[in-house]
């Protein structure tokens, strides 16, 4: 008798959580053989997944990873220089939780983006935002931002969120106002919050990348002191990829 207005509460309360989870029980027979704890139980259960997946797909959406990658599918038998151990640890998303930075680099082709992607996929799921963006577009971004107004809201965005991926770290020569502007977006994630940088150039380049002695040495120490390394080497395995592909479709 009193199933309509539960659901009708239910739906009011916007428990779809809980709601499912009746209606589930509504039409399990062999539910009656619980108790009333064991039940509200479950359905309590019911409702803490729920949330915990919808907000998950809000932190996914949020992100804009470049790829659906995941820690669980890294290939580990590529030969580029990747540290299994290392690996595994970062999966565990301790450096994130410490405010460390993490450096990707290599050359085109060999994962570094994915591999940023699979690891902000698991900051994602464990709680954490994330955000990913090509370097030069971010500098881009935040010029048209300071032209409209929107500046300030952008880089307090910026510096609320958990991981940022700046992917294609040296592509383009910076002009000095973009350089001021990295400046001032890791100045205000340092010690607060974790950067990931991935890159053609080898770090040791990058101080001459910058240029400016002044600015090189004001950007790269809020970047490199706390921050884990990998450094790939080997073919780029779009080309492998692209080559076992080519055998399948020929056989």
């Amino acid at each position: 008798m009193l199933t309509h207005p539960t659901y009708e509460k239910l739906q009011t309360l916007k428990l779809s959580g809980m709601l499912k989870g009746f209606e589930e029980q509504q039409n399990t027979a062999e539910i009656e053989s619980l108790s009333f704890e064991e039940r509200l139980g479950l359905l309590l259960d019911r409702e803490m997944t729920e949330r915990q997946t919808k907000r998950l797909r809000t932190r996914l959406k949020k992100a804009k990873l470049r790829h659906q990658a995941a820690v669980e599918d890294i290939d580990y038998r590529h030969p580029r220089g990747l540290d299994k151990s290392l690996m595994l640890s970062l999966s565990s998303c301790e450096w994130i939780k410490e405010h460390h930075n993490l450096l990707i680099t290599g050359p085109t082709g060999i994962g570094k983006t994915w591999l940023a992607c699979a690891l902000a996929q698991k900051a994602c799921r464990e709680g954490y935002s994330a955000l990913y963006t090509r370097l030069p577009r971010l500098l881009q971004d935040l010029g048209i931002a300071r032209g409209d107004g929107r500046y300030l809201k952008v880089m307090t965005d910026l510096a609320k969120t958990d991981l940022l991926i700046l992917d294609d770290w040296g592509l383009n020569p910076l002009k000095n106002e973009q350089k001021r502007d990295l400046l001032e977006v890791l100045e205000d994630r340092h010690g607060r919050r974790s950067t990931l940088v991935t890159s053609q150039l080898p770090v040791e380049s990058w101080h001459e990348y910058l240029e400016d002695p002044t600015l090189a040495d004001a950007i790269l120490d809020r970047l490199i002191h706390n921050a884990h390394r990998i450094p790939l080497r080997g073919e780029s395995m779009r080309k492998k990829n692209s080559s076992l592909t080519s055998t399948i479709e020929s056989e």
